[in-house]
């Protein structure tokens, strides 16, 4: 009997959890990463280093693999047209992956079957957003706003490419809608959505369509990066709660999506929730389920991929809260360790061999346990020591 290799494109922390994750299942695992240092690099034992933008380099990397999956979304689409077309079993396929890598496609099929999202459309230059601005207000003063900035502030977002933070741009007149367009790529304009919080609701579905999905988060964000997710999110009815849900899943199946799908939300005043983002491989948002769930993200990604029956994904404790550690003012930050680990003997510290740079995400910690209160203070407390931020 042979287990099967499940080739993962990029060498980044979220490979590194999914090969950890596949280790008690006997599955076996093969790397295309950046380079010899990338996180999963230096624990995969199977290492191709290459180019992912390069189609030699991906057929190569694809012989000996039962299944080809991913940490990024960044495969030139075509060329995973291309090793399907030969026969290399892609998941999630191109077909779908390609709603996570262009935000214009995401949002035009998401609009086709109903999906609640921000009102937006491509634009083509500064007067053109300034243009869309004005479309969100009354029709009476439309003409008139164009010229004076009615309608702002709006979205711009780079339709392909960018990630926390990168790639988005809030801008609040015409003149400072220019640096967007730049680059020459085409422009995404969203409106500025009024949301009380960010959710994330959090699914896995296989090739025969089983799926199952975690209880919705909430997502606090920091400088436009994820700064903790607090599991479940406090104070969310059942009824948008399970909304939120089976808005993943319809989302899952019409995009034919195999492995985690995440999708970030906004929560509105009005008791809504909008689509803001997707992700088609683990995520962020879902890195509680390692201690704070039956199945983890990573491991029901791979029994997804693999077609294998989906695991249980019911949290373990009533609350698990997830924060993000931050490079700061440790650059070694094992000798932070032996404070962390005294005091909260529950902690579960999860570091990506990363080189400590400021503002860099370089692990995170999950807290869990029945009052809130406590297990958001020691997440943050042990965030904040690892980093540097609070020395007591």
């Amino acid at each position: 009997m042979t287990f099967p290799v499940v080739g993962m494109v990029g060498g980044g922390q979220l490979a590194r959890m999914t090969h950890e994750a596949g280790i008690p299942l006997g599955v076996r695992f093969k790397l295309l990463s950046d380079g010899p240092q990338d996180s999963a690099a230096q624990v995969v034992g199977d290492v191709v280093v290459g180019d992912y933008r390069d189609l030699e380099t991906l057929r190569a990397f694809a012989r000996g693999c039962d299944v080809v999956t991913f940490d990024h979304e960044h495969v030139p689409t075509e060329h995973l047209r291309a090793l399907q077309a030969e026969g290399v079993v892609v998941r999630p396929g191109p077909d779908a992956l390609v709603h996570a890598q262009d935000k214009g496609v995401m949002r035009e099929r998401l609009t086709a079957i109903g999906v609640p999202c921000p009102r937006h459309r491509i634009v083509k230059d500064p007067q053109d957003v300034a243009a869309f601005a004005a479309e969100g207000i009354g029709p009476a003063a439309r003409s008139a706003s164009v010229e004076s900035g009615g309608g702002f502030p709006v979205v711009l977002k780079t339709v392909r490419g960018g990630y926390d933070g990168k790639g988005v741009w809030v801008v609040r007149d015409v003149e400072g809608a220019a640096e967007p367009f730049r680059a020459g790529v085409p422009v995404l304009a969203e409106e500025k959505v009024d949301f009380v919080r960010e959710l994330a609701a959090n699914v896995v579905r296989s090739p025969h369509g089983q799926a199952v999905a975690y209880p919705v988060v909430e997502s606090v964000q920091v400088d436009g990066v994820c700064d903790t997710v607090i599991a479940p999110a406090p104070e969310l009815s059942d009824e948008l709660a399970a909304h939120a849900q089976q808005l993943a899943l319809t989302i899952a199946k019409e995009l034919d999506v195999v492995g985690h799908l995440a999708v970030e939300l906004f929560e509105t005043a009005d008791g809504r929730v909008l689509v803001n983002e997707l992700a088609m491989r683990p995520h962020n948002s879902g890195h509680w389920t390692q201690d704070g769930a039956a199945t983890s993200q990573f491991e029901n990604h791979l029994r997804a991929v693999l077609d294998l029956p989906l695991g249980d994904p019911r949290p373990r404790a009533r609350w698990t809260v997830m924060s993000n550690v931050l490079g700061g003012d440790y650059t070694d930050m094992y000798f932070a360790y032996l404070h962390c680990m005294a005091r909260d003997p529950a902690l579960r510290i999860h570091m990506y061999g990363k080189d400590v740079k400021p503002g860099r995400k370089v692990g995170h910690v999950n807290t869990y346990g029945d009052d809130l209160a406590d297990v958001r203070e020691r997440a943050r407390h042990a965030a904040d020591y690892l980093r540097g931020t609070i020395q007591e």
